[in-house]
């Protein structure tokens, strides 16, 4: 009985514990969990159920490597929240499958993407045909993200976002037939000298959205 008593102590109290350390780590949807996430959240699982099993282990030992995965979890976001390499590296990258009704093929193989998931991804966003897609995004998630034509049948420009966290993105400028002295030309005219002054801008149908960071001249 005494030990019975023992397990539902400890479950009750790892339940907690695990709670708080998830409340902590921040929030995040099932589907957006990244690879560390998942990493971090199956040791604890183990960790706890090892924990429960073994009533004669002091909980200290199961709480204290709780706790460091912790900080292991919190330092990787911050740094991937600071650094978009770090980011893309934790997290990975959005992939275009489809570009102008074309699928690209290397892409999918790249990120072992086969067309039934597409088809399936496709009709879960009402799409019949892959005709009527401008661009299909596989998200980092596992996601897709779909942009139809225009009513017009004529195909919308992806937003291509420029700059990030005052960052100048050149695969997204080299995209888009652009270097970054136009960039700098485009920007002077808007008023920015500094691109490390800007929290985001991007280019679509010939124009530049700019959102400058807080703090910054209004």
């Amino acid at each position: 009985m005494e030990e019975l008593l023992t397990i539902a102590f400890r479950t009750i109290v790892l339940y907690f514990v695990i709670l708080v350390i998830f409340r902590f780590m921040g929030k995040r949807e099932i589907g957006e969990l990244s690879i560390l996430d998942l990493v971090v959240f199956i040791m604890m699982a183990e960790i706890a159920v090892l924990a429960i099993e073994n009533v004669e282990d002091h909980l200290f030992h199961t709480i204290l490597p709780m706790l460091v995965l912790m900080i292991i979890q919190v330092t990787f976001a911050y740094l991937s929240l600071k650094n978009r390499k770090v980011r893309q590296l934790l997290d990975g990258k959005p992939t275009i499958i489809i570009k102008y009704g074309k699928i690209d093929e290397d892409a999918m193989k790249s990120q072992r993407y086969n067309f039934d998931d597409l088809m399936v991804q496709l009709r879960e966003n009402n799409i019949d045909r892959v005709s009527d897609v401008s661009f299909a995004i596989l998200e980092p998630s596992g996601k897709l993200t779909v942009v139809k034509k225009e009513n017009s049948g004529e195909h919308r420009q992806l937003e291509m976002p420029l700059i990030i966290d005052g960052s100048i993105q050149t695969e997204n400028l080299s995209r888009i037939g652009k270097d970054k002295q136009w960039l700098h030309e485009k920007l002077r005219k808007h008023g920015y000298t500094n691109p490390s002054d800007i929290s985001f801008c991007s280019f679509t149908d010939g124009e530049l959205f700019i959102d400058e960071k807080d703090g910054h001249r209004t």
